[in-house]
């Protein structure tokens, strides 16, 4: 079962309509079997809708419900961690051999400077989303 946003081009509302797929959807809607349920008019298309994401507990989440909580769980994980931008794969090396003291620190590295740091056994993390430099508007 799959739900779309759907709005009447009459522009009277936006309702939600239940299909078996969205081949079923393109189906009943050539037929004109698609109708709002304020006016009647077949002259109904899909709106615009953020998708669903199913949790752990069954329940559905926005993804931009889910984005926001991954962002607050980025931010609280590097609030006590440095920004140290272009220079993390050189700083990050250092701290695995040693050469400096171990601290929390976050940045920006290339797809190949992270892969080899991950082949040199430095331990890195990559983040789910992009960060912000310190001082920079998002």
């Amino acid at each position: 079962m799959i739900v779309f946003d759907l709005r009447c081009d009459e522009g009277c509302a936006t309702f939600e309509g239940w299909f078996d797929s969205s081949e079923d959807y393109a189906q009943q809607a050539r037929r004109g079997l698609v109708q709002c349920p304020y006016c009647g008019s077949a002259k109904v298309a899909k709106a615009p809708m953020a998708p669903r994401v199913s949790r752990s507990d069954g329940s559905f989440a926005d993804v931009k419900d889910v984005i926001g909580e991954v962002a607050a769980l980025q931010a609280k994980m590097l609030s006590n961690s440095e920004w140290v931008g272009a220079d993390l794969p050189d700083t990050a090396r250092a701290m695995h051999l040693g050469e400096m003291e171990k601290r929390p620190v976050h940045g920006q590295a290339s797809a190949e400077e992270a892969k080899s740091l991950v082949e040199e056994g430095v331990p890195i993390l990559p983040l789910p989303l992009p960060v912000v430099p310190p001082g920079q508007v998002n």
